[in-house]
């Protein structure tokens, strides 16, 4: 066996690329379904504290996974319009007020969307604006972005 394995994808043969493919499918595949996870079990713990009532486990699955992909599609525009915001201000607690402002509003717009466009779920304009600055505060907790200025 050769001490040195740097093959290409290029020179490998039919079975190896099929193997590397479907490994690579399956760890993207088993990435997302750990954030969908993560996100359904919070949300259904946070729904369960405030006392949100929905019909079935299939509409809260549903729930997630249209709040997960439309707040990937509105979290690329509000991120674009943030930082431009907030280039020319100094002080790190104007920053992160507004930071708090844009996350929060961003991800109150895709509850409410998302909780209009559901009938089986029905949230009160309080619990929604509670989960969006909930969910506001732990994403700028775990964002790794650390050059905030």
């Amino acid at each position: 066996m050769p001490e040195n394995n740097n093959d290409s994808f290029r020179d490998m043969n039919i079975k190896e690329k099929m193997a590397t493919v479907t490994g690579l499918a399956l760890l993207i595949i088993l990435v997302v379904g750990f954030v969908l996870g993560l996100y359904f079990f919070g949300l259904a713990g946070v729904f369960e504290l405030l006392g949100v009532q929905y019909e079935s486990i299939w509409s809260l699955i549903v729930f997630v996974v249209s709040f997960f992909i439309l707040g990937i599609i509105v979290e690329l525009f509000s991120k674009a319009i943030f930082k431009l915001s907030v280039q020319n201000i100094t002080g790190k607690i104007k920053v992160f007020f507004i930071r708090i402002s844009f996350e929060g509003t961003s991800n109150w717009l895709v509850l409410f969307a998302v909780d209009e466009f559901m009938k089986s779920i029905t949230l009160s304009l309080k619990t929604e604006i509670i989960i969006a600055l909930l969910l506001a505060i732990i994403e700028i907790v775990f964002d790794d972005d650390k050059e905030i200025s």
